[in-house]
């Protein structure tokens, strides 16, 4: 009788499945990967690759969960308090860069128990931060502390954005100062978190349907995803039926093209605008004036924001070439202001810092409001600031778009 062949899985196959579809989500977006293709990747047959994970959504969570326990044991508790603390965040960022665009993206489209579980357990992370940074600066409140400790994970987060890879030693050095920077930060003299007082406003002009069509599909697509959210729904936010849309868009990938290029053309105008307007010509007062102005659009306009990070990759080719160009740009513009305030950060620096500061001040403004009553612009400028290098401005106009935008 002839012996019967025994076929031996290779050692750590799910954790190279996992790994494989970490990078390919991040790299691709959920919907633009299958199975077929991950299974490729690692050199096995798809009916393979079910026998570890019976579903792709069962894949996306595993994977999620895997990039989630990277954080939660570079968190723990380790010799050094925060700069300790910090090196282990850097060299996790380092090493695990899709898990900004798996937690931002991604998480997004599991269903709603799961994101609740997985939330829970990221709040405690921070918590477990929060403690140690409690620990070397007792003289901040409970959410500041919260507040900075999600703005770290914002700006190593950041990664996921980019692939500008200094040498390893002077990544996590620099990721290290970093967050130890941000870490250290407060507002600036005067600049004290301070009750919320809402400004006076002009009333605005009654938008067109189509205008109010764009604005209520930026809504929804960031707070739902562009997958579950329908043309009626779009028409239910502005009375009218859904096929009315097509009136005014081809298709909903067309209404999400237009809602993000009216929403690039209005950043691109605001940011020259008020470096043009700056006072004087020097570099430093033209990067003030720049950031001044991101963070009041990043305060009035949170939705599109977060649609440009999570709904990129749902455009048409020509479309989201477009936003990639404008968002290289946009990039190209950043780096040259720093770079002629801070003359010794070569590009890629300059380039990972103005991603961490672009990251955080995006979080900042559509996750972490401060408690009733409080305004948390104040601490998110010197936030901002600290990964930018920059020591607080002499005079810091108290930036309004965050409070009554």
């Amino acid at each position: 009788m002839a012996e019967r062949t025994v076929i031996r899985r290779p050692p750590g196959r799910r954790a190279q499945i996992l790994a494989a579809a970490c990078g390919q989500f991040h790299r691709h977006g959920y919907h633009g990967v299958s199975m077929a293709e991950v299974a490729a990747e690692v050199g096995i047959t798809a009916p393979a690759l079910y026998r570890h994970f019976r579903s792709k959504p069962e894949l996306l969570l595993r994977a999620v969960e895997s990039e989630l326990a990277v954080l939660h044991a570079a968190v723990r508790p380790r010799p050094g308090g925060v700069a300790g603390l910090c090196a282990g965040l850097a060299a996790a960022a380092v090493d695990h860069r899709a898990l900004g665009t798996l937690w931002q993206r991604d998480a997004r489209l599991l269903p709603a128990a799961q994101r609740a579980r997985l939330r829970r357990d990221l709040r405690a992370d921070v918590r477990t931060m929060a403690a140690v940074l409690a620990g070397e600066r007792p003289e901040l409140g409970s959410w500041e502390v919260e507040f900075l400790c999600w703005s770290v994970l914002s700006a190593y987060g950041s990664l996921s954005n980019h692939t500008f890879a200094p040498p390893r030693r002077r990544f996590e050095d620099l990721l290290g100062r970093l967050g130890g920077d941000l870490l250290a930060s407060s507002p600036a003299a005067g600049q004290a978190v301070r009750p919320a007082v809402p400004g006076p406003r002009r009333a605005p002009a009654a938008p067109s349907r189509r205008e109010a069509l764009l604005a209520a599909a930026v809504r929804l697509f960031h707070e739902r995803g562009f997958d579950n959210v329908s043309t009626d729904r779009i028409g239910a936010a502005v009375g009218i039926a859904g096929p009315s849309v097509y009136k005014h868009f081809r298709t909903k990938a067309a209404l999400l093209a237009a809602a993000l290029e009216r929403s690039r053309v209005q950043l691109g105008s605001e940011i020259e605008g008020a470096v043009a307007a700056g006072p004087g010509a020097e570099p430093a007062a033209a990067l003030d004036a720049a950031l001044g102005a991101y963070l009041d659009f990043a305060g009035r306009h949170s939705h599109y924001l977060g649609v440009m990070l999570s709904e990129t990759e749902r455009l048409d080719p020509s479309d989201r070439r477009a936003a990639v160009d404008f968002r290289r740009d946009f990039l190209r513009v950043w780096v040259g202001l720093l770079r002629q305030v801070r003359p010794d950060y070569d590009t890629a620096e300059a380039r990972i810092r103005v991603h961490a500061m672009f990251a955080l001040v995006n979080d900042g403004v559509r996750h972490r409001p401060g408690p009733a009553g409080e305004d948390p612009a104040g601490l998110l400028e010197a936030a901002a600031r600290a990964v930018l290098g920059l020591s607080a401005p002499a005079r810091s106009a108290h930036r309004k778009g965050l409070v009554d935008g």
